[in-house]
């Protein structure tokens, strides 16, 4: 599992756009001695983007002719195409996704959004909890420093950040339209997304990735609601909300879910269509209007 990756800096806005741009040229890019200086960034803001198009999947790591490049996925493809500059709603949370799905590179993240539970705490208190966590989970010592970093950094990306006497620092993330993390007279509270029938985007891209994963077409309500990488996990979302917004899948024109209410087994039924044909074809849809329904 990973920790600690980002070198302290979270991701800010028009870094991705950046990579996507300079890998576009050449997949060996981040492998240069001078790609800092090319990119205008510091060396350790560079390794921390370097981490971040990884944990974010839009590019994994590859070997060509004996020398390590950035090969581009098909969410990446949707993203550089779409919104390399991630100004919209659903584009954020699409990366968002990524982060609090992959416990192998952005575990804290994946820890924090599945397996932590409380929905209101102190820094110290949900530091105190990932270590006990990590300690019973990972055979190898994992520094309270590293985890440290790891909760400070998952703040920033999803708070303001914001620290007047460093210019950078006042750079937001582009995950803090998500606002689901509020910090107030010290205290951090867990936020539900404020999603609606024009994010279906996500919330499809969320089940048919899990479907692409279990191999199953069929979902219960109560798994949306507390399974590990669904919506009630990975969007902080209430089943009222989850019922709401699967009963809007169900008019959709194109790709529509069943859903199934019986006593006690509320089923969703997948559409037999891959994530990445949906949020393409969903964007197209959308696009006459605002793609970014969230200010």
């Amino acid at each position: 599992m990973g920790y600690s990756q980002h070198q302290s800096f979270y991701l800010r806005d028009r870094w991705l756009s950046k990579a996507i741009n300079n890998i576009n040229g050449n997949n060996s890019f981040f492998y240069e001695k001078d790609a800092f200086e090319k990119m205008g960034l510091g060396k350790n803001m560079v390794q921390s983007l370097k981490h971040w198009i990884v944990a974010t999947n839009l590019y994994k790591e590859e070997k060509e002719d004996n020398k390590k490049i950035h090969e581009i996925t098909e969410l990446g493809k949707f993203v550089k195409c779409k919104d390399r500059s991630v100004k919209y709603f659903n584009t954020a949370g699409l990366l968002h996704h990524s982060l609090a799905t992959n416990k192998s590179i952005s575990t804290t993240w994946y820890w924090f959004f599945n397996i932590y539970t409380e929905t209101v705490f102190t820094r110290e208190e949900v530091l105190t909890e990932l270590t006990n966590w990590v300690q019973q989970n990972e055979k190898r010592i994992i520094s309270e420093n590293s985890l440290k970093r790891d909760i400070d950094c998952l703040v920033k990306l999803y708070t303001t950040g914001g620290s007047s006497s460093d210019p950078e620092e006042v750079i937001l993330s582009p995950l803090y339209k998500l606002h689901l993390l509020e910090e107030r007279n010290g205290m951090f509270y867990k936020k539900e997304a404020k999603l609606d029938s024009e994010n279906l985007l996500l919330i499809g891209y969320t089940l048919l990735k899990y479907k692409e994963k279990n191999n199953n077409l069929t979902i219960s309500l109560d798994d949306m609601v507390h399974k590990e990488g669904l919506l009630g996990k990975v969007f902080n979302l209430k089943r009222s909300t989850i019922v709401s917004l699967v009963n809007e899948w169900t008019e959709h024109p194109e790709f529509p879910a069943i859903f199934t209410r019986t006593n006690n087994l509320d089923t969703l039924r997948l559409p037999d269509v891959n994530p990445y044909e949906f949020i393409n074809y969903e964007y197209e849809r959308k696009v006459e209007k605002v793609y970014d329904f969230k200010k």
